[in-house]
C-alpha cells in the first residue's frame, strides 16, 4: 500500500460509479482541496442541521450511526483496496460519522459546536496516542473509521471538561 498522500485524487465522475466511493469521499467533499478531512467534517456539520434529528428517538439514531461505522468500514475498505493507499486523504466518511456522534454527545449550540469542531479536527490532524498507532498499524477499514471514532471520543471529553457538560 502508498502513502496516503502519495496517490492522486480521482474525479467527481469517477466516485459517482460505485456507492462505496461516493459514501467513503463524502459525496464529494472530499475531493476538496486543500482540507479534504475539514471539508467532510463541515458536511457532517451540515448534515447536523439539515436533517430533522430532534423527529427521531436516540436508539434510531444510534443505530443509524451504527450502520454508517459498519458500512464505512466497508466501503472505506473497499475504496482503499482501488486506490491502493491506505486512507486515502480523499476519505472523509470516517470524519463524517464521527464527527456526527461528536454532535450526538454535545449541547446544539453553534458556540459550542465550533469549538467541538476545532478540538475534533486538531485530534484528528496531530493524531494522539493511540490514534496515531492505529492509523498506522491498523490497515482495514476498520482502522480508517476508528481512528476518528477516537478522536470523536477526545474530542467529547476535552469538551465536556471546557464546558462542565
Amino acid at each position: 500500500m502508498k502513502n496516503r498522500y502519495s496517490v492522486g485524487f480521482p474525479n467527481f465522475s469517477w466516485i459517482c460509479k460505485k456507492h462505496e466511493r461516493l459514501v467513503s469521499f463524502g459525496f464529494g467533499s472530499g475531493l476538496i482541496r486543500p482540507g479534504s478531512g475539514t471539508w467532510g467534517t463541515v458536511l457532517a456539520w451540515l448534515l447536523w442541521h439539515i436533517i430533522p434529528w430532534y423527529l427521531i428517538s436516540n436508539p434510531v439514531i444510534f443505530f443509524i450511526v451504527s450502520l454508517g461505522f459498519v458500512y464505512g468500514c466497508i466501503a472505506c475498505k473497499k475504496v482503499d483496496d482501488e486506490l491502493g493507499a491506505h486512507d486515502h486523504v480523499g476519505i472523509v466518511w470516517d470524519e463524517i460519522i464521527s464527527f456526527i456522534i461528536v454532535l450526538l454527545f454535545i449541547p446544539n449550540v453553534f458556540y459550542i459546536q465550533f469549538v467541538s469542531f476545532i478540538i475534533f479536527r486538531f485530534f484528528d490532524t496531530i493524531k494522539p496516542y493511540p490514534i496515531n498507532k492505529i492509523d498506522k498499524e491498523v490497515s482495514s477499514g476498520i482502522g480508517i473509521m476508528l481512528d476518528d471514532l477516537i478522536a470523536a471520543f477526545y474530542t467529547i471529553i476535552l469538551v465536556s471538561l471546557i464546558f462542565g457538560l
